[in-house]
């Protein structure tokens, strides 16, 4: 019997409520959590997923116009050419006594789209990998303190910024986050300023000069770099003798084939690539400059899961066919299509909006006070037409035209219900759950 007939029970909520009860916090991933969507509502779980369509376990269909795996699936899920390599490796075994010669391939290819790249370390996940990052800058300089924008994972390092302010990380990850079990010694070794604000960076550069191991940036998110930003952390990092890392765990692969920093022509100490490269299977990169690099071996980095077969693989044949089909290209056209295409619905359905972010990671925020209700009530309404949906959209190579036209359709004629509910101030009576979360709350 597969999961869709029946296999972990009737619906994807029923079996929810058993996860709540013996895993901690409901789900292993913050941004999966059905609180986070449609509460009481969203399937929460899946038995297959082919493209861009993911049955739930009641065998419900569902297009994904939403985040495709937390943007991990760039091809699509369950891509023929990619998953055809990995069964492939592993009826030759994925994990052996020895080393899998596809690690070598894999690096040798990650240095050639990156030059300045001269060395690789491999883990499975971008946060560990950043940690990993963080550790060999701060083995390469005898120093303990990072500043760093943005957001880069759940780990020790990236938390103790709250160990100094409760709201030090309020912009970057979710606000109010608590850094429990995070030790109170690391305590001012991690120091936050804002995207753009190189006059912070320049402040925490005058305070803490001979003590800062790294700067720890994405190239961009949701918008592009200020003229001269990047540059200017290079120098910075560069007079001060830090190491420059890219966060490119959610940026790469989305606007080229390599990290988004190529674009820039910003050449990093180090960059941390994961999430889409292996296109839904376990894998990060770490790559940096040699003499960085290097320092790595002073410290103790290794895990034995991070000479598995899979993942390299993986990424090897996501790599290959994001370059031949020029995939990037493919995810610019589609996303502004779609953020177009917001714009465009909530202009005709008199709805106000603010769309943003790059075309291949949008997002649209609704323009109200009660704007969280709405957008709760937009996933509903659309979930009941069978999209997975809500205020964002993350473009894969499987989203067609005609998926994007049916969407937009849809969302049109959703976005006329929602003027009539915000009209009638009935956005909340219409709900037929909770609303959704916006942050970090421990669940009961």
């Amino acid at each position: 019997m597969t999961a869709d007939e029946g296999t972990f029970g009737s619906s994807g909520q029923e079996l929810y409520r058993k996860a709540r009860k013996i895993i901690p916090g409901g789900t292993q991933l913050l941004s999966k959590r059905p609180e986070m969507l449609l509460p009481n509502l969203w399937p929460s779980y899946y038995s297959r997923a082919k493209g861009v369509e993911t049955w739930g376990l009641d065998g419900k269909k569902y297009i994904d116009m939403s985040y495709s795996a937390i943007g991990a699936c760039i091809l699509g899920f369950a891509d023929p050419d990619v998953d055809e390599a990995v069964i492939d490796a592993i009826r030759k075994g994925s994990m052996s006594t020895l080393n899998c010669p596809e690690e070598v391939e894999l690096a040798e290819l990650l240095c050639n789209l990156h030059p300045w790249a001269e060395n690789v370390r491999y883990a499975r996940g971008g946060g560990e990998a950043m940690s990993v990052a963080v550790r060999i800058a701060r083995a390469k300089t005898k120093r303990d303190k990072i500043a760093f924008c943005g957001y880069h994972g759940w780990h020790d390092w990236y938390l103790a910024a709250n160990l100094a302010a409760e709201d030090a990380l309020d912009g970057h990850l979710l606000p109010g986050l608590e850094p429990a079990g995070v030790p109170r010694g690391l305590r001012g070794t991690a120091i936050p300023f804002h995207y753009n604000r190189i006059d912070e960076l320049e402040a925490i550069v005058s305070a803490n000069k001979g003590d800062l191991a790294a700067i720890v940036s994405e190239p961009l998110r949701n918008y592009h770099p200020a003229p001269g930003f990047l540059e200017r952390m290079r120098e910075i990092a560069t007079e001060i003798g830090a190491v420059l890392i890219f966060d490119e765990v959610s940026a790469a692969w989305r606007l080229n084939t390599g990290g988004a920093h190529l674009l820039y022509n910003v050449q990093p100490d180090m960059a941390v690539l994961a999430k889409a490269m292996s296109n839904g299977y376990p894998m990060a990169a770490i790559i940096g400059r040699e003499d960085v690099m290097q320092a790595a071996q002073n410290s103790f980095i290794s895990s034995t899961y991070w000479t598995e077969r899979i993942g390299p693989t993986a990424a090897l044949a996501t790599i290959e066919k994001h370059r031949h089909c020029n995939v990037a290209e493919h995810l610019i056209r589609i996303g502004s299509a779609i953020q177009s295409g917001w714009q465009k619905a909530a202009e005709r359905a008199g709805i106000s909006i603010h769309v943003s972010g790059i075309p291949p990671l949008g997002h649209f925020d609704f323009e109200y006070t009660n704007a969280q209700e709405i957008r709760t009530l937009f996933t509903q309404i659309m979930l009941e037409k069978g999209y997975l949906a809500t205020n964002a959209f993350y473009s894969s190579y499987a989203h067609s035209d005609h998926h994007v036209d049916c969407y937009l359709e849809e969302v049109e004629r959703t976005f006329e219900v929602l003027v009539g509910a915000i009209e009638k101030g009935e956005v909340e009576r219409l709900l037929k759950g909770p609303v959704a979360h916006t942050g970090f709350y421990r669940l009961a």
